[in-house]
Parts: structure tokens; sequence; C-alpha cells
């Protein structure tokens, strides 16, 4: 069976899987094969949904004033 792009990219856990629901409180999956899990285990039936993975959030840059790009004369 050949695999899918994405699955190589992305490990499997519960929390992305197609046939899980994330909780209330965050702390564990409903399950419609086995029931209540962990967020971030898997099993034999997990399906990959690009929907439910959330991508990191970007760093924030440093900012920077103009006395960071003057160039200081040595006074040579």
């Amino acid at each position: 069976m050949k695999r899918k792009p994405e699955e190589y990219e992305v490990p499997p856990k519960c929390a992305y899987c197609k046939h899980g629901t994330l909780s209330a409180d965050q702390k564990s999956v409903l399950c419609k094969k086995r029931g209540v899990t962990s967020p971030d285990g898997y099993c034999r039936k997990y399906k990959y949904d690009i929907l439910k993975r959330q991508p990191p959030l970007r760093q924030k840059l440093p900012e920077f004033s103009i006395k960071d790009f003057e160039i200081q004369d040595s006074g040579s």
C-alpha cells in the first residue's frame, strides 16, 4: 500500500484522526473505534484528517530601531 505525502510529514496522533473527536477539556479523544483514548496515541484504524491539525504559531520577529543600523565612526 502506498503512503500519501502528508503521512510522512505528520506523526500519527489520535488528535488528528478522522475517527476521533477531541474532548472539551482537550485531555482525551473520543474515538468511534476504540472509545476514550490519549491524544498522543494511535491505532491500526488511524486515518489522517488534515483539517484537525493546527499548525504551530509563528514566532514574532524582534523590533529594530534606526540606531541598530547606523555605522559607528571609529575616529581614525
